[in-house]
């Protein structure tokens, strides 16, 4: 054995000699035709998924007259109420578990056995006595396994795509399945070195993108690998390579996810999820992954499916699966089951192999003779080695060894019986074959030690693969490596080089020695690549932007095919009449101009009048304040002048004199009458307080809000204290020695706080021996000492029986808490009406007045929106032509701010003018002739990027953006950007959510100077194109020239007004467990210790002090204990009055304590306080959670915290929740009222009717004509109906313990008014009858009028629940005392957190704040209180279609040099790329793949200038890559073809119509649902779910278009190839291990293995060891896994519209048949519960489909000369037909 092992080791230590002079007697062990591998089936049956959420469907229809309006309202709202009362009794008859009875099996030939052909056969076997799949004691549960792979998959059906890292927190990591990685990436195809390099990529796109992982590798799971040789090695080294040389963590001490390890591991860290693949190499394996997701679903751990993932330079999208009960019910049933399945799928049974069915051999012995020969290795290479040269010498010693003792054992054993039975098997290779095979492979590491990876990048490609006699020994070498590589890991002592772990081996490389030394090469014809080069583009545009990288690249001579075959669109359009090249209206351009009404139809107008006022209506609720009258001021800045000048002049004019003297008498005059009316009430009003200290404290109070006299409200404050203190003294005497609520001495202190704080100019000596008098009867000594100025007394035994037995500090900060007085300033200013404003709101306000732009970052409900009316204000008064743009991201939010505008500014302009305008995608109105502009981001980009808009654009005085950090959003952030970019003018950013607000100004900041470097160039050189347009304008500006500034400031506020308090809710049989929770329970020590105290996570007063309490309790020989005790912190001591702010430092210094106590090593304390503060919730399910939730709002109601809103993802549960907490309002009225009333009120209901049904005989204008007795009866029926009505409307008044609502809020006729705008709208009865007890519902599929009804009486204080998505969460003004977040979801992230809680505490209203967690699950409460916002990096900002909007912007504009200007603004100026030079160039390189797609598909010359239907493109930019596709179709003639009418009519059949929304919806409704969604079949209720393919020949129109763009990709990035850094070329990406040019001097041998014709100019190296040549560039899956990393450039930017999808495995994708499934039923709760969408996401997508039918029917009708064209009849006719059935469900 060490005699063979040295010649071994000699072997790889020799190099080129042995290379050049290596001949062999290899005898032939290749073959040139590989079989197919078959692959394992498994059968499975299918389920469905039921929710325990109820959905109401009640139908109705018509609308009322206005005579009997309100009978036939009750009579409607009833039947409702009696339909929901029905349903409410069915739905608590259902079950609970879902109903699998419709499931059937089908063949799910996608488990991926596929991977390994070699096992099929017989020559090589791993057994495990009787283990297979078939075996008995595994199918030991085959019922119950059916049942657990049915639940994955109704699980896993469900996952939703999003963005993985949103919402992530630094600290926190998530896990990766280490096999479901390692399954991810596994393919026969990929070479060693390759793979790991896709691995490498795949965890590096995860790092650079700011993610933190670990990696974890199950023990039990390796046995499942011993049938895959290969693939057990492969794991093995990963596991090591990963563990060596990368700074990942992996685990590999876990045995598996049941292990007690494993759960321990999951508590104490709570991973954010975990990515596992639902399939594996076998049936097997994907049970025991199966396995790993219903345990970490039951252990509220979301999962992150491993097929699927799709990545972009910023992000990583994937389908997400929400934990929710159900998970953990399924696991608590089933616990058993699943343990002993896991204990079955993993039990270890010793493997033995079996080679050439004879040749036996246990694993065990393998393991022991590599232990033997790594201890001989070890005295050979004591100084240790490269661990390739060592692995190739172990492996090959050990087989040989083992090979060689299986021979002769199977030579004694068998005799001449073995000849007989070896006819029908291969022989095995002879010891000598197998020596020389050994030999082979010690060349190959020799060539791998020594020969560089750009020269086994030119290795042949070789087809053939090993003979059926060799794989058997390569297998067990493969054995033998993986046991040789464990016992190394094992080895510590040996100082081995493991560098180079992922280079082991390299198969192609041991082929082509093989087939060297046995066959002649031969040459393969490759394809043809064209000629590589650009089409050259005469542009100055492209030349500036791109230039510095254009001048490197090849440029096409003219007589190029490339060139000369350049499409045209001519001869379609004189084959159909069509101009495809005419120019199309935009959006606002198609916008009737509403302010001259004059000019109008009477019914126009009255619309007109009506909208407005409306809109003064709803404003009115938005805001106290009347309209104000703004009046056009010439000389804004001139009187500005003036008015500072008057200031200055030291003698008052006499006019001057005399007007004061008047303001002097008047204010006299109005304190005397304040303070006769105080005299009056001031008795009254002690009374009161005395009698309820509560409500007389909220009277008093609003009184202080109506005086104006600052003396009249002192009297009152010291007034108020006086019998504040009686009070409390009467309080004191009832209560003796016993415990004394503290909330009255509260009233005491505030009332001196404030006193002393606001009246201090008014105290005198009296008053201060009066308040010095209250503090010694509180007992606070110290502080009366403190305040008369004395020192402390000694005597300390005449303490008070008022005295409060708790130190001041202690009393202010946790009693007090929220009532401590913040800081404001005195000082008003004059620019602001009705409240002092603070500094950082002056200074808005000052960079308003400067032209400057702003940032402004401050909390919701601060008051930074004020300055945006400021601005308007200010642009309003300065011209009648100056536009103020605003814009909002929501449409309600757009409603909104136009109301807010309606109630500010009333201001009287010429004809043809209005103050404010609207324009979004679905309402538009005065776009262009109005000087407040209200829109959505996509339409102002309309508005910007349009060349016949720019006289307009110029008007533009400042944009609004509200809540810009959209523009971190994932859909629609780059047109923010774009807008940002564009506009030339001054600009506000308001939010409350951005967290890196200063990376953030100074992007903006380099933009405007980009604009002022343009404007001098312009003013400098006033160029001809200018000229010619102001001569084409012949308008002389009348906007007042502004002082021009570039400055952009930041103003930040970090306070926010209330401090928010946070509980946790959870149900305990059905009572309400609801404790608090600090904020500090949320972190961990590992948190503290890495990245301190998150910067937004503040503690009440309250809070401070209970941590400060807790750290005394955990540490008691805390050496600053004393120090930091509230009595002797330095900013308390002996101080009367505690503000917020010095409450603020005393929580910064105990935070700082605490990250100290880590420092110290007392991490355990540390530990022990957060669990101290952690609250501890009881889990429950969703069906009783739901259940008790109307008893959840009851309880809110008892603790005084409504109004509330509660915050619900789906819309269905939105609807289903409020209609939950109404019929508890309904059943508790019925069971508290006499049973009579109900009869009595049907009695009355009958007669009024019969009586009104009476005097509808008489007709009113014959009264004359009737006799006596006939108008005496009339008279008498009227009498009737009136008593009757009278006394039915006491029987149906509703008690006020059954109600919510304010009746006090709203007078009867406001509340008619309100209720009228819906009297159209189908749930206008039920939504009237909830309203009128205080409940609502708001979510996105509501008509706007049912949101604004809610939104209105939620404001006015009438409505106090209402249950909401997301859509209240974005800047919607609806405060309220308590948010309530009621269910958990995916989209509940840090940013909606922070932005649905803002809405808890009205300023003015509530002191504090209250958030509500009702059942979510604790780890994610933690994870939203401690994240930070997420960090705003833009988007990728291009587009195809964006670039050719910016062409045409720059071709057909009329001012060419403001054109210009904003296309290289958006060129240049990404947020991504700002100070990333890399992110530059590569938007420079794609901006160049974009200009050559273009001009070769035909929608640009080589001028640059738009042709064809670049029209048509760009309008459907927002669709790309179906925008191109669609175009191909019409050109083909595909749609002519299609749409032909029925016979003499314009009018198509369905059938016509269903293909045209199949095609439109693989076009545009293109939502991929997980490939395991196809795994099993069920019979949907109504929808197909699964979209079909598109008919053949538009099929082949798209693979046509394909094969186009990419052949253009290809041929693209094969010219920009020389832009790559090939130093980053060759390093791991992760590792960054080096494989870079050694010294390499050639050798004779090497030169016979390399095909120099090989074309790899754009592929990377590693994927050139796998066969990867430049012409595979062609097929666009491969291109990210082959295409040089560092150019950057990912497919998902390549305009593809790809027919089929399939994930990591192979697997199809199918596209969601929504679109479709609802044209066929029109019912959006079967796409709910066939079609796996959300309700709201489902109407959203629709919408969004119906828009762009409507769309493309518009476009297409400027484009055709022809009315009767058939394609544009049968678009006209379905987006009319979409259209109604979508109406039909809102």
């Amino acid at each position: 054995m060490e005699k063979s092992l040295r010649f071994i080791a000699a072997l790889t230590k020799k190099s080129r000699s042995v290379m050049d002079s290596a001949e062999g007697h290899f005898k032939k062990v290749l073959h040139n035709d590989p079989k197919d591998n078959a692959s394992n089936d498994d059968k499975d049956s299918e389920c469905s998924d039921s929710g325990f959420i109820p959905t109401y469907e009640y139908k109705e229809s018509g609308s009322t007259s206005d005579s009997d309006e309100k009978d036939e309202t009750s009579d409607r709202a009833e039947a409702a109420v009696a339909q929901m009362l029905k349903e409410e009794e069915d739905r608590e008859k259902e079950a609970e578990d879902p109903d699998y009875s419709n499931a059937y099996s089908i063949s799910t030939t996608e488990e991926v056995t596929q991977q390994e052909s070699q096992t099929e056969g017989q020559d090589f076997r791993v057994l495990q006595h009787e283990r297979d799949s078939q075996s008995p004691e595994i199918r030991k549960h085959p019922e119950f396994l059916k049942k657990l792979r049915l639940h994955v998959w109704a699980s896993l059906s469900r996952a939703q795509y999003v963005s993985l890292l949103k919402d992530f927190v630094e600290s926190e990591f998530f896990v990766i399945d280490g096999d479901s990685l390692l399954l991810m990436f596994l393919d026969e195809k990929t070479q060693y070195l390759n793979f790991f390099y896709q691995i490498e990529c795949f965890l590096q796109d995860f790092t650079e993108k700011g993610a933190k992982y670990v990696i974890a590798f199950f023990k039990d799971a390796e046995q499942m690998y011993f049938p895959y040789p290969h693939f057990l090695f492969l794991r093995t080294v990963l596991i090591e390579h990963l563990r060596h040389n990368t700074s990942t963590t992996v685990h590999t001490e876990f045995s598996n996810c049941l292990s007690s390890k494993w759960e321990i591991f999951l508590k104490k860290s709570y991973p954010y999820f975990i990515i596992v693949s639902d399939v594996g190499l076998t049936s097997l394996q994907t049970d025991y992954l199966s396995i790993l997701i219903v345990h970490s679903l039951s252990k509220k751990i979301n999962i992150v499916l491993a097929s699927g993932q799709e990545y972009d330079i910023l992000r990583v999208y994937g389908y997400h699966v929400q934990s929710v009960y159900k998970h953990r019910l399924f696991f608590q049933k089933h616990e058993q089951d699943l343990r002993c399945a896991c204990e079955n799928l993993v039990r270890y049974k010793e493997p033995f192999i079996c080679l050439y069915e004879h040749l036996k051999l246990s694993l065990k012995s393998i393991q022991k003779e590599v232990r033997e020969t790594v201890c001989l290795l070890k005295q050979l290479w004591p100084e240790g080695s490269d661990v390739r040269r060592v692995v190739c010498v172990l492996a090959c010693a050990v087989g040989l060894k083992i090979y060689s003792n299986m021979l002769e054992n199977a030579n004694t054993s068998m005799g001449a019986k073995t000849e007989q039975s070896a006819r029908g098997r291969s022989n095995p290779l002879s010891l000598e074959e197998a020596a020389d095979l050994c030999r082979m492979q010690c060349l190959t590491v020799t060539f791998l030690l020594h020969m560089p990876l750009s020269q086994r990048a030119q290795i042949r490609i070789m087809k053939s693969c090993w003979t059926k006699q060799v794989l058997p020994l390569i297998k067990m070498q493969q054995l033998c490596t993986h046991f040789a590589l464990t016992q190394l890991s094992d080895t510590n002592d040996w100082k081995l080089d493991l560098t180079y772990l992922p280079d082991l081996n390299d198969d192609s490389l041991l082929i082509n020695l093989a087939h060297y030394y046995e066959v002649e090469y031969t040459e393969d014809y490759e394809e043809e690549i064209p000629n590589i080069g650009l089409i050259s583009l005469k542009s100055d545009l492209v030349e500036d932007y791109a230039g510095d990288v254009l001048k490197d690249l090849p440029v096409l001579k003219s007589n190029d095919p490339a060139v000369t075959s350049l499409i045209k669109y001519k001869e379609f359009d004189e084959l159909r009449h069509w101009h495809s090249g005419r120019p199309l209206t935009e959006e606002y351009e198609r916008v009737q101009c509403s302010a001259n009404a004059k000019s109008k139809a009477p019914e126009e107008r009255r619309q007109i009048q009506k909208l407005q006022t409306f809109h003064h209506f709803y404003a009115s609720t938005l805001e106290d304040s009347t309209s104000k009258l703004i009046v056009h001021q010439e000389d804004v800045s001139g009187n500005a002048n003036a008015a500072v000048k008057k200031t200055q002049k030291k003698h008052k004019s006499k006019a001057e004199t005399i007007a004061e003297e008047n303001n002097r008498r008047l204010k006299a005059k109005e304190e005397k009458k304040e303070q006769e009316q105080w005299k009056a009430l001031c008795i009254p009003t002690e009374k009161e307080i005395k009698a309820n200290l509560t409500i007389g404290i909220k009277k008093l109070e609003k009184f202080l809000k109506t005086l104006k006299s600052k003396s009249v409200k002192f009297s009152v404050e010291m007034a108020g204290l006086s019998a504040c203190l009686e009070v409390w003294k009467e309080h004191c005497r009832e209560q003796g020695n016993k415990s004394k609520d503290l909330s009255k001495a509260v009233e005491v202190m505030r009332r001196i706080h404030i006193l002393l704080e606001k009246y201090q100019d008014l105290l005198e000596k009296p008053h201060v021996k009066k308040l010095t008098k209250y503090l010694r009867l509180l007992g606070f000594e110290n502080l009366a000492c403190s305040l008369s100025g004395q020192t402390e007394e000694s005597n300390h035994q005449n303490i008070s029986n008022c005295a409060i037995k708790v130190g001041p500090a202690r009393f202010q900060l946790q009693y007090m808490d929220y009532y401590l007085l913040r800081e404001e300033r005195n000082d008003p200013d004059p620019r602001v009406k009705h409240f002092i404003p603070d500094t950082w709101q002056r200074e808005l306000l000052d960079a308003v007045d400067n032209n400057e732009s702003a940032v402004i970052v401050a909390p919701t409900s601060s008051g930074k929106t004020y300055a945006s009316y400021y601005c308007m204000e200010k642009v309003l008064k300065t011209s009648n032509e100056g536009v103020v743009v605003y814009v909002a991201p929501t449409k309600a939010l757009v409603n909104q701010v136009v109301g807010t505008i309606y109630s500010r500014f009333t201001k009287k302009l010429p004809d043809g003018l209005v103050v404010c305008g609207v324009f979004t995608r679905d309402y538009r109105s005065d776009v262009m002739n109005s000087q407040i502009l209200v829109t959505v981001p996509q339409c102002l980009e309309i508005l910007m990027l349009s060349p016949r808009c720019q006289k307009w654009t110029k008007r533009i005085q400042y944009v609004i953006f509200d809540e810009v950090h959209c523009l971190g959003g994932e859909i629609g952030a780059e047109v923010w950007e774009h807008l940002l970019v564009t506009i030339r003018c001054p600009f506000l950013a308001l939010s409350a959510t951005v967290s890196n607000p200063e990376h953030l100004t100074e992007w903006l900041q380099s933009v405007k100077r980009y604009w002022q470097r343009v404007e001098n160039t312009i003013e400098g050189s006033s160029t001809n194109s200018e000229k010619s347009f102001t001569r084409k304008c012949k308008v002389k500006s009348k906007i007042q020239e502004q002082k021009k500034s570039y400055r952009v400031r930041l103003v930040l506020y970090e306070e926010r007004y209330n401090d928010l308090e946070k509980y946790v809710c959870s149900l305990k049989g059905s009572d309400f467990i609801i404790e608090h929770c600090h904020p500090c329970a949320a972190l961990t020590v590992n948190h503290i210790e890495s990245y301190g105290f998150p910067s937004d996570l503040s503690l009440s007063p309250r809070e401070t002090i209970q941590l400060y309490d807790i750290m005394v309790k955990v540490w008691q020989e805390w050496p600053r204990a004393q120090e930091l005790d509230p009595e002797e912190f330095v900013s308390f001591k002996n101080k009367v009055v505690i503000k917020k702010a010095d409450a603020r430092k005393y929580e910064q210094e105990l935070k700082k304590e605490l990250s100290k106590w880590i420092v110290l090593g007392q991490r355990q304390k540390v530990n022990e306080l957060l669990e101290h503060l952690k609250p501890k919730p009881v889990d429950c399910s969703e069906q009783e959670k739901w259940k008790h939730f109307a008893s959840f709002v009851d309880k809110l109601h008892e603790m005084d915290k409504l109004p509330a809103i509660f915050f619900i993802f789906k819309v269905d549960t939105v609807e289903s929740a409020a209609k939950n907490v109404f019929l508890n309002l309904l059943k508790k009225q019925k069971s508290e009222q006499d049973p009579n009333t109900e009869r009595e009120k049907q009695r009355l209901s009958d007669e009024l009717r019969k009586v009104k049904k009476m005097l509808t005989k008489f007709n009113p204008q014959d009264t004359k004509k009737l006799n006596s007795s006939k108008m005496e009866n009339m008279v008498l029926l009227s009498t009737t109906k009136q008593q009757l009505e009278k006394r039915l409307k006491r029987l149906t008044v509703i008690p006020s313990v059954c109600t919510y609502a304010d009746p006090k809020a709203v007078d009867e006729d406001t509340l008619k008014k309100i209720f009228h705008r819906i009297r159209f709208e189908r749930g206008r009865y039920l939504q009237q009858m909830m309203a009128l007890r205080g409940i609502g519902y708001h979510h996105g599929s509501m008509a706007a009028r049912e949101r604004l009804v809610v939104e209105m009486l939620f404001r006015l204080g009438y409505i106090k629940v209402v249950t909401a998505t997301s859509t209240l969460a974005l800047g919607i003004n609806m405060p309220c005392k308590s948010v309530v977040f009621a269910e958990d979801s995916v989209f509940l992230d840090a940013l909606n957190y922070r932005q649905m809680s803002g809405r808890a505490g009205r300023r003015g209203q509530d002191m504090i704040g209250n958030v509500f967690f009702y059942d979510i699950p604790l780890p994610k409460v933690e994870r939203l209180i401690k994240s930070n916002v997420p960090q705003l990096k833009g988007q990728f900002p291009l587009t195809v279609s964006l670039i050719l909007r910016l062409m045409l912007l720059a071709a057909k504009a009329d001012d060419k040099a403001d054109a210009r200007a904003k296309a290289l603004s958006v060129l240049k100026h990404s947020l991504m790329s700002f100070r990333k030079e890399r992110y530059a160039e590569i938007l420079k390189i794609y901006f160049m793949f974009s200009l050559q797609f273009l001009i070769k598909e035909g929608y640009l010359d080589q001028e640059g200038n738009p042709i064809g239907f670049a029209g048509l493109v760009t309008h459907l930019y927002y669709y790309e890559p179906s925008n191109f596709v669609l175009v191909s179709f019409l050109v083909k003639g595909l749609f002519h073809k299609l749409c032909q009418p029925i016979k003499g009519s314009t009018v198509f059949s369905e059938d016509v119509l269903e293909k045209l929304v199949l095609i439109l919806a693989n076009l545009f409704g293109r939502k991929y649902l997980p490939a395991c969604s196809m795994k099993y079949k069920r019979t949907f209720c109504q929808s197909k779910v699964f979209l079909e393919d598109l008919p053949e020949d538009f099929a082949d129109a798209v693979n046509e278009y394909n094969t186009k763009v990419e052949g253009n990709f290809a041929h693209f990035l094969l010219t920009t190839a020389k832009l790559a850094d090939m130093e980053q070329e060759y390093r791991l990406p992760l590792s960054k291990t080096d494989f870079t040019s050694k010294i390499w001097h050639g050798s004779e041998l090497a030169s016979y293995l390399m095909d120099n014709t090989k074309s790899i100019s754009a592929i990377s190296p590693f994927a050139c060891v796998s066969g990867v040549v430049d012409n595979d560039l062609f097929h666009g899956e491969i291109i990210n896994k082959a295409v040089f990393r560092s150019l950057g450039i990912n497919v998902t930017n390549c305009p593809l519209l790809y027919l089929n999808k399939y994930d990591n495995q192979g697997r199809r994708r199918p596209l969601n048949a929504y679109a479709l499934d609802f044209y066929k039923h029109g019912s959006l709760i079967a796409l709910t519960t066939d079609n796996w969408l959300n309700e709201g996401d489902a109407y959203y997508a629709l919408k969004d489909f119906s828009l762009l039918l409507k769309s493309i029917g518009t476009s297409l009708s400027e484009l055709c000369d022809d009315p009767n064209d058939n394609v544009l009849l049968a678009f006209q006719q379905l987006a009319k037909i979409y259209e109604e059935k979508l109406k039909c469900v809102t």
